[in-house]
């Protein structure tokens, strides 16, 4: 069956915070589905703006890529408004418990897992070294390219940040090369923050971020 759903797309302000820091962030929150269902991937910031963006819309779940705050902040919200359940892969209970210590994830993301909403299927990927249970989303079915909804692992012009707690580079840079570059070229990347971008237009500047390390 082909695929019903389509990606819909709102920014959300607010802070990240971590390691005693805090910074001024906008966050991407992508929803995937039809008219009927759809799943959200990072609820952050702000519960209302996204249920007006579901606009009524069965919400399946809510999907995690990491457990840093600015990414699952509305979470709690979110599900309470709803009743979706929320997704986390297990690797980034730490961190989720530094924002909602008194209310756990109601489920887990394992590698492999497929999450399926209006006739596409989401693979859930495995990509640590941004945080130990990031995760990515591939949905080969979802635009003309196939999508991958990358968080923070993979930008516009290189891998996540990886110098604060529950990061490493030499992770991240495995993640991106072994996961995430093995995907088709023409495949839009839909990141955490900022631009889009494609799995071409990176691969051949992997060399460049070892070098230049982080």
């Amino acid at each position: 069956m082909a695929a019903r759903a389509r990606i819909d797309h709102l920014v959300t302000s607010g802070t990240f915070a971590l390691d005693g820091g805090t910074w001024d962030v906008d966050n991407n929150v992508w929803i995937v589905g039809d008219d009927e269902e759809a799943v959200v991937i990072d609820a952050a910031h702000d519960a209302e703006a996204i249920l007006t963006a579901l606009g009524g819309r069965t919400l399946r779940a809510i999907l995690c890529t990491h457990a840093h705050n600015d990414h699952i902040d509305a979470a709690p919200a979110l599900a309470d408004a709803t009743g979706a359940p929320i997704l986390l892969h297990p690797d980034d209970l730490p961190l989720w418990k530094q924002t909602h210590p008194e209310r756990l994830p109601d489920g887990e993301l394992t590698d492999g897992e497929r999450v399926l909403v209006a006739g596409a299927e989401l693979e859930v990927l495995h990509t640590p070294g941004h945080a130990p249970g990031a995760v990515c989303f591939h949905a080969p079915s979802l635009g003309t390219l196939g999508t991958v909804f990358t968080g923070d692992t993979l930008f516009a012009g290189g891998p996540g940040a990886t110098g604060r707690s529950f990061s490493h580079f030499p992770t991240i840079i495995d993640s991106i090369r072994d996961r995430l570059l093995t995907l088709p070229p023409e495949t839009v990347v839909r990141t955490g923050h900022g631009d889009p971008t494609t799995v071409g237009a990176e691969g051949p500047h992997l060399a460049e971020w070892v070098a230049r390390g982080h």
